[in-house]
């Protein structure tokens, strides 16, 4: 069953991976250098881009009353580290699938995943005083580990519906029998090929809750990334598309800061 979800398979999907464009990789390195006038100007040459901007940014999780247009407005209202992030959701955006086949989600309520992670990310971030450009960018990568999960299981749904409905396993469990590979070290393999930091990478794979090389404010970043994205992905939209049983859920990695957690979060809802 499922042979065919090999890690050659998976490997050959991240070498097929497009880098990033050329004007994202400039905005980017604009951006970096803290220029975002640059940045603004240089990301006005990709349609694309500038669309994807506009629509993440007037999202009504970002809370903006009227629409925000221009793009030196909209790198200027977020902030350096706050664009670098997004540019990497952008990145993230471009691996999405036109049509969903394993989860139940369109590009609105992908988008509004990214905007929601990001926003309580940042709001995390800033209450643990550990807000840099690396560590808000980090979160970009959970969404990537969606879209691979979807990307290779599409094919064989039915195959992987029954195999969860015998064995009660989650899709990143199911894969890293079947490869040796799980969705979080694809997230790595994904994070070096777009020449994100390796701090990133190494945050975000440790969010799978059972990397035991992690310590210090690496290891409470990736407890606080766990328990966010199983926070986010219980809401009754995303439960609905098919997410909430996405991975293992590690209750001991995350027990000593569940009441810090609700209260950072909750807060955050509630002034929403």
């Amino acid at each position: 069953m499922l042979h065919v979800v090999t890690q050659e398979k998976i490997l050959l999907y991240i070498q097929n991976i497009p880098p990033a464009p050329t004007i994202v990789k400039q905005t980017l390195d604009y951006v970096r250098v803290g220029d975002l006038t640059k940045a603004a100007k240089c990301a006005e040459e990709d349609p694309a881009l500038k669309l994807y901007l506009k629509t993440l940014v007037n999202r009504p999780i970002y809370g903006f009353r009227n629409e925000v247009s221009d793009l030196s407005q909209i790198f200027s209202i977020l902030g350096v580290s706050t664009a670098q992030q997004i540019l990497y959701n952008y990145l993230m955006s471009l691996l999405a699938p036109k049509a969903w086949g394993l989860f139940s989600l369109d590009n609105h309520s992908f988008y509004d995943l990214q905007a929601s992670l990001s926003r309580k990310w940042e709001k995390i971030l800033k209450h643990l005083q550990l807000l840099n450009h690396d560590t808000e960018s980090a979160i970009t990568l959970l969404p990537a580990s969606i879209i691979v999960c979807d990307a290779l299981f599409t094919e064989h749904k039915s195959e992987v519906e029954q195999l969860r409905a015998v064995k009660a396993l989650d899709y990143n469990t199911i894969l890293y029998r079947l490869s040796k590979l799980s969705l979080f070290d694809v997230c790595t393999e994904i994070g070096t090929k777009w020449e994100m930091s390796p701090a990133i990478s190494r945050i975000v794979h440790a969010a799978s809750g059972v990397d035991s090389t992690i310590a210090g404010n690496e290891k409470i970043l990736a407890q606080w990334m766990h328990l966010l994205l199983f926070y986010e992905l219980s809401q009754s939209t995303y439960v609905s598309a098919g997410l909430n049983e996405f991975v293992e859920f590690q209750i001991e990695f995350v027990q000593d800061i569940y009441e810090s957690f609700m209260q950072v979060v909750g807060n955050d809802e509630s002034n929403s």
